[in-house]
């Protein structure tokens, strides 16, 4: 197995350092300004690394061609988002490499009370040796999913300066905005023009998803009677007051995040604001099958239609938006692209995974609209948080799958 781990920690750590973070509130495409920088940087190095056909489309993806070495193997796509998620502070990061992991407690400069430990995070124990790449203690890392951008931009280096390596023609994709649900424009499968597609946004050494979460958005907005507090007895209609009734009435010790596990699904709150005026609470709805999806919006709908009938002077609306389906429901159509992914796992020596994964990526829409993009492990973990860590041989190891399913693919016809 070649040795890209140099290459693919100094990537990731330019790439880190660059805020990249997506905003559900904004109606830009890209949502933020910030995205196109890192974006604008990858042209430019894809530029310069040979790859063909390389542009920023208009809303916001880089598109590139790896030519091939066999012409009639189909064309393949290798994707990664360069957007970081909203939850967590993500500017001015600074990644820090802890060389030849020991197995103790990690500490962060930032952060002096803040402990990364194998005791939290078993999967750590795993990685003894590796170096450890994590921010500073006050930041996200960012490594979902720049780590995914530099495995793809090492493949593609890699290839490109290898030119009698065995591939059909590749296609390189960097998106935007797939932390908030936006990451696979309509345009997209057409402009990729690819068979078959690979998301590099997974989890541990060996992981293949080819089963995500369905999602859906809901939205709950109450309006209230607004009217002067002195004056208020029998005329106030306070819209917290009833967005809090709403809340006490769903599930709380079933049906949320913090108790669920597996294949169970739930009903997120996560984000409540407004006034006595008028309140909007924003949940996000998910499951693994359609049915226990649609129960989640049914049970909220439900619960908006109690709050409209014990006050009939408010008004109270909820909106549910499809975000992405599970991708299972396509791809158990054929699973030649979720098999080349395990014998490509296999022949870099690693023994593939295949849990479900209580998330979605861009490859749940991709899939949906027509384009199989089952995912790979980066070997990203905690993320989302100040705890978020990976290791340089996981990123590696993901670069050798990367260029075996290239080599497998070129085998097709």
């Amino acid at each position: 197995m070649a040795n890209f781990e140099r290459e693919l920690e100094d990537r990731l750590i330019r790439y880190a350092r660059i805020d990249s973070q997506s905003d559900e509130t904004s109606a830009s495409a890209p949502s933020t300004e910030c995205q196109l920088v890192l974006s604008r940087l990858l042209c430019q190095e894809l530029t310069e690394i040979g790859a063909e056909d390389v542009r920023l489309t208009d809303y916001g993806a880089v598109l590139a061609t790896i030519p091939p070495t066999a012409a009639e193997a189909p064309t393949i796509a290798l994707l990664a988002h360069v957007d970081t998620a909203p939850q967590f502070n993500a500017t001015g990061v600074k990644p820090i490499v802890h060389r030849a992991y020991d197995g103790g407690e990690i500490r962060f400069p930032d952060a002096p009370d803040l402990v990364l430990s194998p005791a939290a995070a078993p999967y750590l124990a795993e990685r003894i040796g590796d170096d450890i790449v994590t921010a500073s203690g006050t930041t996200l890392l960012g490594a979902d999913d720049k780590a995914g951008v530099a495995i793809i931009m090492t493949v593609a280096s890699h290839l490109l300066a290898n030119p009698d390596l065995p591939r059909g023609r590749i296609r390189v994709c960097f998106t935007p905005d797939e932390e908030i649900g936006r990451g696979v424009h309509a345009d997209l499968p057409r402009d990729l023009g690819a068979a078959v597609a690979y998301t590099l946004d997974g989890a541990e050494r060996g992981e293949i998803v080819y089963e995500t979460f369905s999602a859906d958005k809901a939205v709950v907005r109450i309006e209230g009677v607004s009217i002067h507090p002195g004056d208020a007895k029998g005329r106030l209609v306070n819209a917290l007051h009833l967005a809090a009734r709403l809340v006490e009435s769903l599930p709380r010790v079933t049906r949320t995040p913090e108790t669920t596990e597996g294949r169970e699904g739930f009903i997120h709150l996560y984000q409540m604001s407004g006034t006595a005026a008028s309140a909007e609470l924003g949940f996000i709805l998910r499951d693994f099958e359609r049915d226990g999806l649609a129960a989640h919006g049914a049970l909220i709908e439900r619960a908006a239609a109690l709050i409209q009938a014990v006050e009939p002077r408010a008004r109270v609306t909820v909106t549910i938006t499809p975000q992405y389906r599970n991708m299972r429901y396509w791809l158990e159509q054929d699973m030649r692209p979720v098999e080349i992914a395990r014998a490509a796992c296999r022949a870099a020596g690693i023994e593939p995974r295949e849990p479900p994964i209580r998330g979605g990526t861009d490859g749940s829409r991709l899939t949906e609209m027509g384009v199989p993009t089952p995912n790979i492990f980066t070997g990203m973990q905690a993320i989302h948080g100040p705890l978020e860590w990976i290791s340089t041989a996981d990123m590696g190891a993901a670069t050798e799958v990367c260029l075996r399913l290239a080599a497998l693919w070129a085998q097709q016809r």
